[in-house]
Formats: C-alpha cells, sequence, structure tokens
C-alpha cells in the first residue's frame, strides 16, 4: 500500500471527529460520542461500491494506530489517577467499587448465558466469553458525572469524593479483571491458577520496578523541570510496560501502560508529563482509536437473537451498576438519597468499556455484533446521569428548604 492512501482517511477522521465532539460538548455529552460516530459515518464508506479510501490496508494501518492509541489513553488514565484522593473515603469508596463490580458483573454474566447458551454449555470457551461479557459491564467513566457534580458545586462533598474514588478503584479492579479474563481465555492455554499467579507476578513486579522508575523520575524532574524530555522518557517506561505485560506474563498490554501511568502519577511532574501525554494522545492517537471503533462496528451480525441479547445487555449494564453502587453506598451507611447518587454517578461508560470490548473482539472471546450497543449504552448513560443527578439534587434543595421553612 502507498503510504499517502491512509492520509485522507485521516484527515477525515481528525476533522469529523473534532467537529462532532465539540457539538457533543456544547449539548452536555461525552466527545468521546462524537468521535465514535464520526467513525461510524466513516464506515458507510466501505459500502460504497468500488470505493479506494478504505480499502483493507488502509482499515489494517488505521487500525495499528488505533492500538498505539489504546495504549496511550490507558497510560492518561494511570496519569491521572490520584490515589490521595482515594484515601479520604477509604472503605467507602471501596464498598460501592465492589459491589458496583460484582453486581454489574453478576448480570452480564447471567444475560450472556441466557443467549450464548451458558445454561446448557459449561465448556471453557463459552463460561469464558460470558465472563468477558460481564467484564465489559464492569467499566465506569465518571467524566459526565464530575462535570455534573462540579456545576453543581457538590463534587467536594461525602458522596461526591465517594464517587471519584470508587471511579479510580472501579478502573484498577476493571483492568485486573480483564487481564485475567484474557489470560484464561487465550486459546486454552494454562489454567486460571498459572494465569493467576502469573498477573500477580506482573504487578509485583511491575510496582517494585515502578517505585525505582519514579525515583528516578523525581530525580530527573528536579534536575529539568518542565523539560520534553521527561514525559519522552515517560513514553519509553509506558511502552517498556505495556510490552513486558504482555510479552513475559501473558497480561494485557493496557494493564501494563495504565500500571506505568499509576506509577508516574505521584511525582510533581505528572501534571506536565499528562498534559504532553494528552497532547499526542487527543490530538491524533485518541481520535483514530474512538473512530476506528466506529468505523468497524458491524450491523451484518445483528439478527433478533442478537439484538435481544443488546438491548437485555443494556439494561443489565445500566441496572448493574445502579444496584450495585447504590447498596455498596448505603452499607457505609450513606443515605438513600446519596446512595441512589452513587449508583447514578457510577452507571456512566465510556472510553474503558469501549477499551475492554475492543479487546475481546480482537481475542475472538465476544461476538463484534455487541459493539453497536456497547456504544447505545454509552450514549443513553452519557444522557441520563446529568438529567437524574440534578433532579436529585434539586429534589434534595427543595426538602432542605421545606425543613428550614417549618423550623423558622
Amino acid at each position: 500500500m502507498p503510504y499517502f492512501e491512509i492520509l485522507l482517511p485521516l484527515a477525515m477522521i481528525l476533522f469529523f471527529s473534532k467537529l462532532f465532539g465539540i457539538v457533543f460538548r456544547k449539548i452536555g455529552i461525552p466527545q468521546v460520542v462524537g468521535m465514535l460516530l464520526a467513525g461510524v459515518l466513516i464506515g458507510c464508506i466501505r459500502y460504497i461500491p468500488g470505493q479506494h479510501v478504505l480499502t483493507e490496508d488502509v482499515m489494517e494501518g488505521v487500525g495499528f494506530i488505533a492500538k498505539i492509541g489504546v495504549i496511550l489513553i490507558m497510560f492518561s488514565a494511570g496519569l491521572e489517577t490520584d490515589l490521595k484522593t482515594v484515601k479520604q473515603t477509604g472503605i467507602a469508596a471501596l464498598s460501592v467499587t465492589l459491589w458496583g463490580v460484582l453486581i454489574p458483573m453478576a448480570f452480564g454474566f447471567i444475560v450472556a448465558c441466557g443467549f450464548n447458551g451458558g445454561f446448557t454449555d459449561w465448556s471453557h470457551d463459552t463460561v469464558v466469553s460470558n465472563l468477558f461479557y460481564g467484564t465489559i459491564l464492569t467499566a465506569t467513566s465518571v467524566s459526565v458525572t464530575v462535570a455534573t457534580l462540579k456545576e453543581l458545586g457538590k463534587l467536594s462533598s461525602p458522596i461526591g469524593t465517594a464517587i471519584v474514588s470508587a471511579a479510580i478503584i472501579d478502573d484498577v479492579i476493571g483492568i485486573i479483571i480483564l487481564s485475567f479474563v484474557i489470560g484464561i481465555g487465550d486459546g486454552g492455554q494454562g489454567t486460571a491458577w498459572i494465569v493467576l499467579l502469573k498477573t500477580i507476578a506482573f504487578f509485583v513486579v511491575a510496582i517494585g520496578l515502578g517505585l525505582l522508575i519514579r525515583w528516578l523520575f523525581k530525580k530527573l524532574a528536579d534536575k529539568f523541570p518542565h523539560n520534553r524530555r521527561v514525559p519522552i522518557f515517560g513514553y519509553a517506561v509506558c511502552f517498556l510496560y505495556a510490552y513486558c505485560a504482555e510479552e513475559f506474563f501473558g497480561v494485557a498490554d493496557i494493564t501494563g501502560a495504565f500500571i506505568a501511568g499509576l506509577m508516574l502519577a505521584q511525582i510533581h511532574e505528572s501534571d506536565y508529563i499528562d498534559r504532553k501525554a494528552d497532547i499526542t494522545t487527543y490530538m491524533i492517537f485518541g481520535p483514530v482509536f474512538f473512530a476506528n471503533i466506529g468505523m468497524t462496528v458491524s450491523f451484518s451480525g445483528i439478527n433478533v437473537n442478537v439484538a435481544l441479547f443488546g438491548l437485555c445487555f443494556i439494561v443489565a449494564g445500566m441496572l448493574g451498576k445502579f444496584i450495585g453502587c447504590t447498596l455498596g453506598a448505603r452499607i457505609c451507611k450513606f443515605n438513600w438519597s446519596d446512595s441512589f447518587k452513587s449508583g447514578i454517578g457510577m452507571m456512566a461508560r465510556a472510553e474503558v468499556a469501549l477499551v475492554c470490548a475492543q479487546k475481546g473482539v480482537e481475542n475472538n472471546l465476544i461476538n463484534s455484533a455487541i459493539m453497536p450497543f456497547i456504544l447505545i449504552l454509552i450514549i443513553i448513560t452519557s444522557f441520563l446521569t446529568p438529567i437524574i443527578l440534578k433532579f436529585i439534587y434539586k429534589k434534595d434543595e427543595k426538602k432542605e428548604a421545606a425543613l428550614a421553612n417549618l423550623e423558622q
């Protein structure tokens, strides 16, 4: 393939991703939704007879750039993880996270069993596939929730802090589960115990080496503050972790990238590294990753059974997070109103769910026909989360005002 053939699709991806992203941001929806829809729009070119824009070679090239993109996205997610926030809420955040992971995963697994033969077929491949459907539903993205809480002035409230902290822990646990399920589903190689031991070994080595790397980066940042060599070396660590995770431990490369970001998150130059990473990621690689998902979404495999599965999967995703996180908050003695806020705030999905699903498709663990329904889940939760949160807060304010008037 002549290299220039990929340039037109890249130009289209960047232009329409930004255009759609701006439009969606103005109406209060994450820009990622706009990037996805831009990809779906561009992907329609494939169905034009005789077209020479999205050839197989071009799609392969775009897919390669997208794979680099997802590694950088997870590196950036690790950099943005604030462990100090987690310490502030501690048990409350952990309770919200655990129940908010277990219940959606169980719901997803049960729904998948109902449509994927899991209640009658307990073979290795079927069980792993159904587990992976559940794994997709464990992911949370609270970017919409954070923006809403900021607008309402409630981000620093006890439940606001608990939601943000729970989302951070959720990402870590979700990535661990993702790596484990991919490991046991990797062609049936190795037992679950071996996969678990290799996963634990990876985290031990990654964190141990990460402490040394963090110390070196602190020295480097002190000597060369706000110097481009710091984020460049940060990228080197990201790619090294991603490679070693996949090659030596059988752990997903995105897990390595996330842990690399997490290890560098606590140095005082982490914001500078993150800003530079954002420039690279969200100017080129990020839009290509999200657009590529939209471009490769196929509706050809959707029949009545898949459509019913997809709809039930969406409902399971919404109810699982709401019930699980509400229950987790209630166990920690939050009142029902704050517990509902936790459930609604953790319900939103975005890039992490897409990353998980894409990994499942790449590893032949799930049917690619589920992708359109994951997009629908993201859009629905992105719309509903801010609307319901604002409604609950306004209702509480009215109650407080009424009680204040009675006391007077």
